[in-house]
């Protein structure tokens, strides 16, 4: 292809972008078709890994394959195994994608899709993908560290002491909720439970085929598993529907769990070629996949969308949540824009499995797009339903009462209709008892792909099929950053310990690695099983934090990215993570604020608390809910102390990062290292003009301005420094 040809191609692809973006945020009262939200997020997409990854990958980075990856420095088998690049891009999307980018997005829809579109698919690009990509570089520059050892070592002991602890709380509270999402979407579904099951012993085989029978044979591998895969989907109806096998696999919550805990431990323990990275990898195609179907369903059926662009609920008074459009709609949708969860994942397994500096790039910025593409879809999924079914389903029992005429007539209240006679065949069709106040996202989720499977091939007849499928997706698509974030967390936890106990601290060791699984298995395990056994309390109370705690999560990791590139040869670069930091961090202490002290009962966690002690002081509350109301009482401060503590300690670690700011770019500062400059390159001042034309190139690619021009004085001080210095990256 011709450059003028590839220049007319992109042009082309830029404009679709832009009208299929004008289309959506400015239609108001018409119906529009959901193919217009597919082609503005792809082209969106598809401009932001090739101009703005580009240059980050070239200018920021400076990636090259001629520098050794951990992988290969540090290979031992176990943890650091070079891998294929497209294998490391399964794992790592199968280990990212977890309840966020379903979820969230579904729920935030009751203020409208527009909010939730413009947010996912603009946030990605500048925000949740760069986050992901710098900090995967940055723990690949350092021996695969994880995020709590680059934050001691590149901001300080306080900062880092802050990060560890708080990083490891928000990571158990994360697991805990990931497996408990787990646990409820298998529940009563052995078809899905069947079928996850059956992934583990096909991904040791596959382990095995890969690493030694036929060794880098990963097509062959690829198409056996997959093959076994699509066998086990089909074999799930089966066991649903066999009487004496669906006994084995209609577990209860409690078993569930159990057994939950202890894949948990598995995973952390044996070696990642043999479970851990083939099982994500074989999901990732089952996730891309079906992602896929819908894409393609969507444009096939290509329904219109029929929730409003926006709702009256921006106001705070939604029935799903509570809290304004800002910034509860950004804390809501969390994963599908940008996830701090991913920092431990690019910090933890994915670095440590990377053949090539250059293999970052498409598993750093190109698995955080295809997650956002994901919320698009769910997005979607909640848009094309009715209003009123929408609501119907979302809204909690305590607003739209407990039968179909009830909803009804609240659903009317908020100008929306729900036909009674409709939504109880609709229930038929899925094949469920009840789908009123089904809230989470996730049953409303399965629906919304029943009714586009189920147009796009097979008619109602199969639209039961299409809801179990969506329910067994669901739950594959958790579990896979579960068994990813449990070996993870045992990293955290031999950072965190091994320093008091050096022989903990060695990953190499079997026995430390039981101790340290065992540690972050029973943390998260705790908190699940308190989760199934008592519904009112324990990890149930938490899920308000999963929210907060995963978007200041992802502000420490921007807080240390932008570390690293304040610290580097090219401070100036640091814009990349300073834009989306700056925004993260007015979101999250805005809401971390708002609920804990905000008055409205509805939102603030004190505020409940205070008003359910003084129903309890006046003797209002009943004999038989005494004992509930304590614990609700006790769970709502508890939440309000953890969000305290969470925000105190990203303060603490972004205080301190501001300081290391100073002192590296005041006169007469620190030294840069060498993040984004190649170790072996020797840095002079006439380099500075390749720098600056990469970026007018970019600069005139991306945005069509005139060429930038800059003094390099600034640039040519310090790459000098730089040549001076000679410090190592890692």
């Amino acid at each position: 292809m011709t450059r003028a040809l590839r220049n007319f191609a992109w042009v082309a692809i830029s404009l679709a972008g832009a009208g299929a973006l004008a289309v959506i945020a400015t239609a108001r009262g018409e119906a529009i078709s959901s193919a217009w939200f597919l082609i503005a997020a792809l082209c969106i997409y598809a401009l932001g890994f090739r101009f703005y990854s580009g240059f980050l990958a070239r200018r920021v980075f400076a990636l090259d394959d001629a520098r050794a990856t951990p992988a290969h420095r540090l290979r031992d088998g176990k943890d650091f195994v070079p891998t294929h690049r497209w294998v490391v891009f399964g794992h790592h999307f199968a280990a990212i994608a977890g309840p966020g980018p379903l979820v969230g997005p579904i729920l935030a829809a009751q203020f409208g899709y527009l909010p939730g579109t413009l947010y996912i698919v603009i946030g990605v690009v500048i925000g949740g993908a760069v986050q992901d990509f710098t900090i995967l570089v940055g723990s690949l520059r350092r021996g695969g560290k994880s995020l709590g050892q680059m934050v001691r070592e590149e901001i300080g002991s306080l900062g880092g002491a802050a990060a560890l602890v708080g990083v490891l709380a928000i990571m158990i509270i994360l697991i805990g909720v990931l497996a408990l999402i787990v646990v409820n979407a298998m529940f009563g579904s052995p078809w899905a439970t069947s079928t996850v099951a059956a992934t583990i012993p096909i991904a040791i085989g596959m382990g095995l085929y890969m690493t030694l029978l036929r060794p880098g044979r990963v097509l062959e591998a690829t198409l056996l598993g997959v093959a076994l895969v699509v066998l086990a989907v089909f074999a799930g109806r089966w066991v649903d529907e066999s009487a004496a096998l669906r006994v084995f696999f209609d577990l209860d919550k409690k078993t569930l769990a159990l057994s939950l805990i202890g894949y948990g431990f598995l995973a952390s323990v044996l070696p990642v070629w043999l479970l851990l990275a083939p099982r994500d990898y074989l999901s990732a195609f089952i996730k891309i996949g079906t992602v896929a179907m819908l894409a393609a369903g969507l444009l096939a059926v290509h329904p219109p969308v029929q929730l409003p662009a926006l709702t009256q609920f921006i106001d705070g008074s939604g029935p799903v949540f509570a809290g304004k459009l800002f910034p509860f709609c950004f804390i809501t949708i969390a994963c599908g824009a940008i996830s701090g969860f991913h920092s431990l994942i690019a910090s933890g397994t994915t670095p440590k499995l990377l053949d090539r500096e250059s293999d970052a790039r498409m598993v750093g910025y190109g698995a955080m797009l295809m997650e956002s593409f994901v919320g698009i879809m769910a997005l979607l999924s909640a848009a094309v339903m009715e209003p009123g079914v929408y609501f119907a389903i979302n809204s909690p029992a305590a607003l739209i009462g407990t039968t179909v005429q009830s909803a009804a007539t609240a659903v009317s209240g908020w100008g929306y209709v729900l036909a009674p006679d409709a939504f109880e065949t609709l229930t038929r069709e899925v094949g469920e008892h009840s789908l009123l106040s089904r809230t989470g996202g996730a049953p409303s989720l399965a629906v919304g792909m029943a009714e586009i499977f189920s147009r796009a091939l097979g008619g109602e007849a199969v639209k039961a099929l299409w809801y179990h499928f969506a329910i067994m997706f669901e739950a594959l698509f958790i579990l896979t950053t579960l068994d990813a974030g449990t070996r993870v967390g045992r990293f955290m936890v031999q950072d965190l310990l091994g320093s008091a106990w050096r022989p903990l601290g060695q990953t190499s060791s079997l026995p430390a690695n039981v101790l340290a699984s065992g540690l972050i298995v029973a943390g998260w395990g705790y908190f699940l099983y308190q989760g199934v056994v008592d519904p009112l309390g324990g990890i149930n109370s938490l899920w308000p934090l999963f929210g907060i705690a995963n978007q200041l999560l992802a502000s420490t990791a921007l807080a240390l990215a932008t570390t690293i590139l304040i610290k580097s040869a090219r401070p100036a670069f640091a814009f990349t993570t300073i834009v989306p930091l700056s925004w993260l961090l007015s979101v999250t202490m805005t809401a971390g604020s708002q609920k804990i002290w905000n008055p409205d009962r509805r939102i603030g966690f004190l505020a409940q608390a205070d008003y359910l002690a003084g129903q309890l002081a006046q003797g209002l509350v009943p004999a038989e809910k005494l004992a509930e109301t304590r614990v609700l009482i006790f769970n709502n401060r508890l939440d309000a102390a953890i969000t305290g503590v969470f925000m105190a300690l990203v303060a603490i670690v972004v205080l301190d990062a501001a300081r290391v700011w100073w002192n590296t770019l005041r006169p007469g500062g620190a030294a840069p290292d060498a993040i984004a400059i190649p170790v072996d390159a020797v840095p002079t001042p006439a380099s500075v003009s390749s720098a600056l034309r990469s970026l007018r190139q970019f600069a005139r690619g991306f945005t069509g301005l005139v060429p930038l021009r800059a003094d390099s004085s600034s640039v040519r001080n310090a790459l000098e420094r730089r040549a001076s210095a000679r410090k190592s990256c890692c």
